[in-house]
């Protein structure tokens, strides 16, 4: 009996090794590409994800002010850096897969899940290029500890579509093309080739995933016939914890469908000034 693309979502979401996860994961996403191809989709189905996903017994997680400062300039702090980056894509795989299954009783196009599907391979893409890079310098994924708070926006916007598309893609995502240049010039200062492609290849990429998010936020309101801008400052004031902080990579955040004015009234200085 075929496999609905929900059923394949929670497989992913219920797998707690890392490599596991993200080769369970690639292999769906191939066989849901492949049915597309041929004119045959795979049925979209309905299953029940988790509220959380499984998760290795290491890293251990801890409230975000417990974690220990990393500081670049050393090959340890670069180790941290890289490791927060791959508990960042590993819940990212996560995060995608989530919205596949959490939100599949609500009717929409085939090509919502065909970006969903190729955002979620992508990460899976990024962790394993990362924790390449981690084990080059004699680490690995789970050998320090990380951030706890990674799942909150997704526990926050179980029950919202909309709101789920306004934080994770469109401000978290978005985050990460605003730090991830600096990253990589960390990087290039030491000359850690392997770490610079693998941003790279991440900083390329991530720009399509905040676009999905951009294109389905902004094709929702239309069909609700709401103001895309309004509704996203009220569900990122009501869902994300805190002012959105500059600087913002605008050039990129243009190129993902994110126009300033979405995200310059959130900012600290603003958030309770721009008159709405």
């Amino acid at each position: 009996m075929t496999q609905s693309l929900a059923e394949m979502a929670v497989e992913v979401l219920t797998t707690a090794d890392g490599r596991a996860k993200t080769a369970l994961g690639r292999r769906h996403a191939a066989t849901w590409f492949a049915a597309r191809a041929a004119g045959q989709p795979l049925p979209i189905g309905q299953a029940t994800p988790p509220l959380r996903p499984a998760r290795p017994d290491r890293p251990e997680l801890l409230a975000p002010k417990d974690v220990p400062r990393r500081r670049p300039g050393s090959e340890a702090g670069r180790i941290a850096l890289l490791h927060a980056v791959a508990h960042i894509e590993l819940n990212a795989v996560d995060l995608h897969w989530d919205i596949i299954a959490r939100f599949a009783d609500q009717p929409m196009p085939l090509g919502f899940y065909d970006d969903w599907v190729k955002a979620a391979d992508e990460e899976a893409k990024h962790f394993n290029l990362v924790s390449d890079c981690l084990e080059a310098l004699g680490s690995h994924y789970g050998a320090l500890p990380a951030h706890a708070g990674m799942w909150r926006a997704a526990e926050d916007t179980a029950g919202d579509l909309l709101g789920r598309l306004a934080v994770v893609p469109m401000v978290l995502e978005a985050r990460g093309l605003d730090v991830t240049p600096g990253m990589i010039e960390i990087f290039r200062k030491a000359g850690v080739t392997g770490a610079i492609a693998a941003l790279e290849t991440i900083y390329a990429e991530e720009v399509g995933h905040v676009a999905y998010g951009s294109k389905w936020f902004n094709w929702l309101c239309g069909r609700e016939g709401l103001d895309p801008k309004d509704v996203f400052h009220d569900l990122v004031r009501r869902y994300f914890h805190g002012a959105l902080k500059p600087p913002f990579n605008e050039e990129k955040r243009a190129e993902a469908g994110i126009p300033p004015d979405f995200y310059w009234p959130l900012t600290e200085s603003s958030a309770y000034t721009d008159g709405e």
